[in-house]
């Protein structure tokens, strides 16, 4: 399946960077996000990273950008990529609406971190054609892309998405429909350890990201990550999986519940673990 006309639903910093990745494939980009002013600003920021990929050798960036464009409402297309907020109930409602306007063989990916996959199928007519497509920050740059199979996803559909994450120069891998998949189950308890380090005085947080740059090679510590993640979708991840797990270990530090209720969020909100211009 050749995925001509994708629809991205979602503009913010992972919607914006899998539109431009799409769209840097030579395919048609649909791209919509209710939010006032955030395709136009996802839009601006693509051009910046365009232009800095194209002194790389990248595309041009006018030419990958003609090929995006904004619509108001869910359009029929050949694949739809969600990606918006970590909430289910917004999630459900966007796949329900695909499902009634998307072509029957069209086939529906999410990329959400950690909300099970079957249950997004679940909902639709064509659970079958439902599948998870986990891109990570800052999407055209990192090359991974997590391929998440529900209960109910055919062989086909995952065979045409790992075709598809190969085709936009990524490397894709499977995981089954589990909580938090692999990349969250593994990475979060690393970031809510690194936040009871800081909350019981362990270390302060500069400390704390050093040992794991420098120890563990990391190229970025735990809760500087968390920053750039974004604190309350950190929290949210680690509430589906200590729902999903039973284990209260996996329940979010008090330290990023905090921080979250006090309106720290991380670099989106200027002020996280650090404090950002």
């Amino acid at each position: 399946m050749r995925f001509e006309h994708v629809l991205v639903v979602g503009a913010g910093q992972m919607g914006g960077g899998i539109a431009q990745v799409v769209a840097a494939s030579g395919r048609r980009v649909s791209l919509l996000d209710e939010v006032p002013g955030a395709v136009e600003h996802a839009l601006a920021a693509m051009e910046k990273s365009l232009a800095k990929l194209a002194e790389k050798g990248g595309a041009d960036p006018g030419e990958v950008l003609r090929r995006v464009v904004s619509v108001e409402e869910i359009v029929a297309a050949d694949l739809l990529i969600e990606a918006v907020v970590e909430d289910a109930t917004v999630k459900v409602a966007i796949f329900r609406r695909a499902d009634e306007v998307l072509p029957a063989d069209a086939i529906l990916a999410s990329n959400t971190s950690s909300i099970p996959i079957t249950s997004l199928a679940a909902v639709t007519s064509r659970p079958e054609n439902v599948i998870g497509m986990h891109f990570f920050n800052p999407v055209p740059v990192l090359k991974l892309v997590e391929v998440i199979r529900a209960v109910q996803t055919s062989d086909e559909t995952a065979s045409a998405i790992v075709a598809l994450a190969e085709e936009l120069g990524k490397t894709p891998a499977q995981a089954n429909d589990f909580p938090g998949f692999v990349s969250n189950r593994i990475l979060m308890p690393f970031v809510n350890e690194a936040a009871y380090a800081l909350m019981e005085g362990v270390a302060d947080a500069e400390a704390i990201d050093t040992i794991a740059k420098l120890g563990f090679a990391h190229p970025i510590g735990p809760l500087a990550l968390a920053d750039l993640i974004g604190l309350d979708t950190c929290v949210s991840i680690m509430e589906v999986l200590h729902a999903g797990l039973g284990d209260p270990k996996y329940a979010p530090c008090p330290l990023l519940r905090q921080y979250v209720a006090a309106g720290r969020l991380g670099r989106k909100s200027g002020r996280g673990f650090y404090e950002y211009a």
